[in-house]
C-alpha cells in the first residue's frame, strides 16, 4: 500500500483512506456485518486511515469502528482514526447547527474516546466552522488535548483559506478535509494553494460525488428513505441526467485504459498531488476492492487531459449541497 503524509506535521497514512459514514447514516440502511467485514478487508489491504464523525448515527459509527478494530486483532497504533465533531442532532436524526466551544470540545472528545475504546484520537477536527466561536478558540481547545495526549493531530473540515491561516497560526494543522472530485473542483482556486503554502495536507471526500460518478448510478435508481441523496441537487430531476452524461464520457476514457469509471475518478484525485489522500466511502467489500484498484492505475499526462476533457471543471449540474447546507460552508464563502 503506497503511503502519503498528511501535511508537514501530520501522520503518514495509506494513500487511500476509508470513510465510514455510510455504514451508519445518511445513505439509507446498511448491513452491519458487511460493514465490519469491509473495515477488516480495508485493514487487510493496508488501509491505515479510517474517517468518522461522532454524529454519524449518533455514535453508532464510532462503536462500529471500535468493534471492527477489536475483532481484527490489530494494535491501536496500526490504524489512524480521524474524527469530526461539533454537529448537533436529535433522536429523529435532525440537525441543529454546530457547537465548537472549548467546553464542547472537551465534552465531545470524552464521549468519542469512550465509544472508540481508546485513549487518543489520531486526528480531531470540527466538522464545520461554528460562526459563534472564533476558530482560534476551537483550535486552542484541541491543542490543549494534544498536550494532554488525548489527540495526536489537529485537522479542519470545509473551511476557507482565511480560516485555514488563522487556525494554523494557533497550532499546526495536519490536514483539511474537504470535498474534491472531478465535479467538485472549487478548492483549486484559493484553498488548495493556501494549504500547500502552509504545509497542510488534504483528505478529499466525495471523490465519487456520493456515487454519482462511480459508474454504477442510473437516473431511474430508487433512493431509499433516509438517503440524503434524495434532496441532493446533483441527483435531482433535470440535473442527474446532465451529470450522468459526463459519467458516460468518462466511461469511454476509463474503458480505453481497462479501468472502471470509479477507479479513473479516484486515480484522477490521486494524481493531483502527493499531499492529497482520497477518502472512499465503500460500504461493501466489492466496492472497496474496486476502489483499491485505482492505486494500480497511473494516469499519464494524456490520460489526465482526456479525463478533464470528458468532465470539464465546472461542468456539474447543481450544487453539492442544498442551499441551507451550502450557507454553513466556510469553504464556499
Amino acid at each position: 500500500m503506497p503511503q502519503r503524509s498528511l501535511g508537514r506535521t501530520g501522520p503518514r497514512v495509506s494513500a487511500l483512506g476509508l470513510g465510514a459514514m455510510g455504514m451508519s447514516d445518511l445513505y439509507g440502511p446498511a448491513d452491519e456485518a458487511e460493514s465490519v467485514a469491509t473495515l477488516h478487508a480495508a485493514m487487510d489491504a493496508g488501509v491505515t486511515l479510517i474517517d468518522t464523525g461522532d454524529f454519524y448515527g449518533m455514535g453508532h459509527n464510532e462503536l462500529l469502528i471500535r468493534d471492527a478494530l477489536r475483532s481484527s486483532g490489530r494494535g491501536r497504533d496500526e490504524v489512524a482514526i480521524s474524527v469530526k465533531f461539533g454537529a448537533l442532532r436529535d433522536a429523529d436524526g435532525g440537525w441543529y447547527g454546530n457547537d465548537t466551544r472549548p467546553e464542547a470540545v472537551r465534552n465531545f472528545l470524552a464521549y468519542t474516546l469512550r465509544r472508540l475504546g481508546t485513549d487518543h484520537v489520531d486526528i480531531y477536527r470540527p466538522a464545520r466552522l461554528d460562526p459563534a466561536v472564533p476558530i482560534e478558540e476551537t483550535v486552542g481547545a484541541i491543542a490543549e488535548q494534544v498536550k494532554a495526549g488525548h489527540v495526536r493531530h489537529i485537522g479542519l473540515s470545509e473551511v476557507g483559506a482565511e480560516t485555514l491561516r488563522r487556525a494554523h497560526a494557533v497550532h499546526p494543522i495536519s490536514d483539511l478535509q474537504i470535498e474534491y472530485s472531478l465535479i467538485s473542483r472549487g478548492i483549486e482556486e484559493e484553498i488548495l494553494p493556501t494549504a500547500r503554502e502552509l504545509g497542510i495536507g488534504v483528505t478529499a471526500y466525495g471523490v465519487l460525488s456520493r456515487g454519482l460518478i462511480s459508474g454504477h448510478w442510473s437516473a431511474d435508481r430508487a433512493i431509499a428513505p433516509g438517503d440524503f441523496r434524495g434532496i441532493s441537487p446533483r441527483f435531482g430531476a433535470g440535473n442527474v441526467d446532465a451529470n450522468l452524461a459526463l459519467v458516460e464520457a468518462l466511461r469511454a476514457v476509463a474503458e480505453a485504459r481497462g479501468a472502471t469509471v470509479a477507479q479513473t475518478a479516484i486515480a484522477w484525485v490521486l494524481a493531483q498531488g502527493e499531499d492529497i489522500v482520497p477518502l472512499v466511502g465503500a460500504r461493501r467489500r466489492e466496492r472497496l476492492t474496486e476502489a483499491l484498484g485505482a492505486l494500480e492505475l497511473t494516469l499519464t499526462a494524456e490520460d489526465l487531459q482526456a479525463v478533464e476533457a470528458a468532465v470539464p471543471a465546472g461542468a456539474a449540474a447543481g450544487d453539492r449541497y442544498i442551499a441551507a447546507q451550502m450557507a454553513h460552508l466556510d469553504s464556499e464563502k
